[in-house]
């Protein structure tokens, strides 16, 4: 019997024989009015009369009026909605279809009477405005709770704590005034106490000092928009004082290692944890060494290398698992010089795969001056997808930082809303389809600052642990492909909201630590913050993942860490109502690196490298054995990704020459699901089949628009059906005319499978989950051996 939780190799996964061949296929704001204009003008007005009385029952508040939810059918914007509620003061606009409200019970009642007049097919003015709404709701105590607070609670079994709370932004200076002044009194009759505050024009903190019986209470305060506990998590600063004589020798790694290949501003390669995995370090600027004479190369190697630096200087033990190789081509402004950026990529590139056959690079370069506009695919993103195919090599990037202007945003209030703007989409070459792009998330969120001053709120996170980094930037790429496909941690920020609002500061505190290249003054280890930091963390893993494959393909690679993601609960809390939002900001998630270079007993990974012609399905089923199904509720968990690099053309808007595809289906046999795709005569028909769609993460249109794609389908309580059928996974080739010319007869792909169920290792069942499915996979190669 096996120990429990032992680690195991993947398993590869056979094609089935039938590859049936596809057949050819042949060649001013209006709102839609309901059906039924009486009724929603009914429904309006009992929504409207019960959101009334519940915003009655609030406590506080420095005047008469009610705060109202008034929630929309599709997008519009708060002016449109007062063209037709002139009596309502509109205070924040929370997503595109959920505005709250100001009004005091005459102005309602009016508004009410509008709405009756409405319900009973009267004339009525702006008539056309007033079918966007869809209902009205009250802003409830788990509105205003802050992200913090809903994971957590507050604190228990004190008599007193403090807390963060933050009023509504009132336009009118003298409004604002007595909402703050009242806010004040009502806090110290209560018996609570204002430890000190933060007041812009456009943000009011109060961090106060209450009793539970308080803090309960400000969850009904009419003012209050968030309640949230102060920042917690923050980067152990003294460690980057560590001195590298307290440090372990630092041994090579084995000869056989795989390499990771950083392209940026160089690399100082006698860093005393650096220099015994640098095989070796080139510069691509004529006339420059490869030295780093920026620092960034340097903090980016640290990560590429180790992956995450902190465990290892807490531990004081740096062991190398991979080869490092550095290509200078930015120069001490992290500018490169008189040639284009494109070819001294692909110099570098040339040169490493030549010279050491290196086959993954991180390159954590973004372009201010080209942000993906949604249409074609331009500069060094399509240079990095023609060499990943001409090469068989993988290139990890950022989605690029932003960094706002001086019209904002104001990080504090408009997060997370700016993050989805059209102001901060990927820049080059992240929209780049056959490379893995990286967004950021938060890991700290407490800083020095908050240290040394514990009574001050002005110093604040703009993100909170595991949430979107505040300047990451958000897909997706051309026809709507996923991107970023991955996040990682890159840092938070730290604002002093007493200053300028829309000012970033750099020296926040709160980045990610790695090496630096000043460690001969003494300082071995520094810390920054952006999206070029998450970006090789990924690489990292990518590079180390290849040691777990006899002939570890560039496809193969992508697939098995999308496989082996999700999404950060936080960062799915924070997007809940904001529709491709969280899709746009996290693609598929972060890698959870438990399982991802060994199987476990109950996490077991399956994966085949094949090729497809055009026109084509491929079929692979899914050894599940029946003990997977058994027990109560659990985490029982299907995953699959798949992974090609297509040849691409910039004059083409599909960009991408070569489709192609996967399905999750079950059936009663092999033959049954052969004759279900063999049927369908066009592209449109082999759409119309539908795969599995219970509990599924990602939609099939959604996820195939990219070359990298991915889905988990959770089975919690699993129907008596998903238990009697057997599991595929369909692969299908369907190219663009125009591209038939470019692509090759056969196209290589792969795809990696994830069966999950976590109730196995719970109960010690023998054997394990991953001992199961092997002995299937053995079994089914028998049959065939006879066959």
């Amino acid at each position: 019997m096996e120990e429990l939780g032992a680690n195991h190799p993947h398993l590869e996964l056979d094609r089935e024989v039938p590859t049936p061949r596809r057949r050819p296929h042949g060649g001013g704001t209006r709102f839609q009015a309901p059906d039924d204009t009486r009724k929603h003008g009914n429904r309006l007005r009992g929504s409207l009369r019960a959101a009334s009385e519940a915003a009655a029952k609030d406590i506080g508040g420095y005047d008469d009026r009610l705060l109202i939810k008034i929630e929309l059918y599709e997008k519009a914007l708060p002016e449109d909605i007062a063209r037709a509620a002139s009596d309502i003061e509109f205070v924040s606009q929370e997503n595109d279809k959920l505005v709250l409200a100001f009004a005091s019970p005459h102005k309602l009642a009016k508004f009410e009477a509008k709405l009756a007049s409405l319900s009973t097919g009267r004339q009525v003015t702006y008539e056309n405005i007033l079918y966007a709404i869809q209902g009205f709701d009250h802003w409830g105590p788990d509105d205003r709770k802050g992200w913090a607070l809903r994971r957590e609670g507050f604190p228990q079994g004190m008599s007193s704590f403090m807390i963060d709370v933050e009023l509504w932004a009132i336009a009118s200076g003298h409004e604002l005034t007595k909402l703050r002044r009242h806010f004040r009194l009502w806090i110290a009759k209560q018996g609570g106490e204002v430890v000190d505050s933060v007041q812009q024009p456009h943000l009011t903190i109060f961090r106060v000092r209450v009793s539970p019986r308080i803090a309960k209470n400000l969850l009904t305060h009419r003012d209050v928009r968030k309640v949230d506990l102060l920042p917690r998590f923050g980067l152990e600063l003294k460690l980057m004082k560590t001195p590298v004589e307290d440090l372990d020798p630092v041994p090579s790694p084995a000869q056989d290692a795989p390499s990771v290949a950083v392209l940026d501003s160089g690399i100082a390669s006698a860093h005393p944890v650096l220099g015994a995995a640098v095989g070796d370090s080139q510069s691509f600027l004529a006339g420059k060494s490869p030295s780093d004479e920026n620092g960034h190369g340097t903090l980016v190697s640290g990560i590429a290398l180790y992956g995450d630096v902190a465990p290892c200087l807490e531990s004081r033990r740096f062991v190398p698992e991979l080869r490092l190789f550095s290509g200078r081509i930015l120069d001490k402004n992290n500018e490169g010089d008189e040639r284009l950026i494109e070819n001294q990529v692909e110099s570098a590139v040339r040169y490493f795969v030549d010279q050491y056959d290196c086959r993954v690079f991180n390159l954590s370069y973004g372009d201010l001056n080209k942000p993906y506009e949604g249409t074609h695919v331009a500069g060094l993103a399509v240079t990095l997808d023609v060499l990943s195919r001409e090469l068989g090599v993988l290139f990890v990037v950022p989605t690029g930082n932003y960094l706002g202007d001086d019209d904002g945003p104001d990080w504090i209030p408009d997060y997370p809303r700016y993050l989805i703007c059209q102001t901060s989409r990927l820049l080059d070459p992240a929209p780049a389809l056959n490379a893995l792009t990286v967004g950021s998330i938060a890991r700290y969120e407490k800083g020095p600052q908050n240290v040394r001053y514990p009574r001050d709120p002005a110093y604040r996170p703009v993100a909170r642990q595991d949430q979107p980094s505040p300047f990451t930037r958000h897909g997706p790429s051309v026809n709507g492909a996923i991107k970023p496909d991955l996040v990682d941690y890159g840092g938070n920020v730290l604002v002093d909201t007493r200053l300028n609002p829309t000012h970033l500061p750099k020296n926040s505190s709160l980045g990610e630590l790695s090496t630096s290249r000043d460690f001969a003054t003494g300082q071995p280890f520094a810390q920054d913050w952006g999206t070029s930091f998450a970006a090789p963390r990924v690489a990292h893993a990518a590079a180390k993942l290849m040691a777990a494959f006899p002939r570890p393909g560039v496809d193969i690679l992508r697939a098995v860490l999308l496989v082996h993601a999700r999404t950060p609960k936080a960062c799915t809390r924070l997007f809940a109502d904001d529709g491709t939002g969280l899709r746009d900001v996290t693609g598929y998630g972060l890698v959870d690196r438990s399982a991802l270079y060994r199987s476990l007993s109950d996490c077991v990974t399956l994966w085949a490298v094949e090729s497809i012609s055009d026109q084509c399905h491929h079929f692979y089923e899914i050894p599940i054995p029946s003990e997977f199904w058994t027990g109560g509720q659990t985490q029982r968990e299907v995953a699959v990704a798949l992974a090609y690099r297509p040849p691409v053309r910039t004059t083409r808007i599909d960009y991408k020459a070569v489709r192609i595809s996967f399905k999750l289906v079950s059936a009663d046999s092999l033959g049954s699901v052969v004759d279900r795709f063999n049927a369908a005569v066009d592209i449109d028909s082999t759409m119309k089949i539908e795969e599995h769609k219970q509990r599924r993460r990602y939609t099939e249109q959604a996820r195939s628009k990219g070359t990298a794609q991915a889905s988990t389908w959770e089975f919690l309580r699993p129907s008596p059906k998903a238990r009697s059928k057997r599991w595929f996974v369909v692969v299908t080739r369907n190219d663009t005319s125009w591209g038939r010319n470019l692509a090759s007869e056969r196209e290589e792909y792969a795809i990696a499978v994830k069966l999950t169920n976590q109730l196995t290792s719970l109960l010690q069942l023998q054997p394990s989950l991953y001992e199961q499915v092997r002995v299937r996979l053995r079994q089914r190669v028998r049959v065939q051996r006879q066959g």
